[in-house]
């Protein structure tokens, strides 16, 4: 089971620049081998955010491509733009019924 970064892994991303959080849940969070990553992030939208996640994790491109990101108590689309040190969740399809 993919573990949360530890709080060294946190820190040394927080000491390259600017960051957003992505938490990450089910298939996607067991392909990344982990539930949270921090991205190097100055400025951009959900988009610019879902294709950095797919540079960085090649794999998941497929899931990430159908998932659904939260930011805040919301849904966000594509273009919304995300501050530094934002932190968003990626929840992947869900199937069954």
């Amino acid at each position: 089971m993919p573990q949360p970064a530890t709080p060294l892994e946190s820190a040394a991303a927080s000491e390259a620049g600017p960051t957003v959080v992505v938490e990450l849940f089910a298939g996607i969070a067991a392909a990344a081998g982990c539930r949270r990553v921090a991205i190097p992030w100055t400025a951009g939208d959900v988009g610019a955010l879902r294709r950095a996640l797919e540079r960085r994790y090649p794999a998941l491109a497929p899931l990430l491509a159908r998932s659904a990101f939260a930011h805040g108590d919301r849904y966000a689309t594509d273009d919304e733009r995300l501050a530094p040190g934002a932190t968003v969740a990626v929840i992947p399809p869900v199937s069954g019924g």
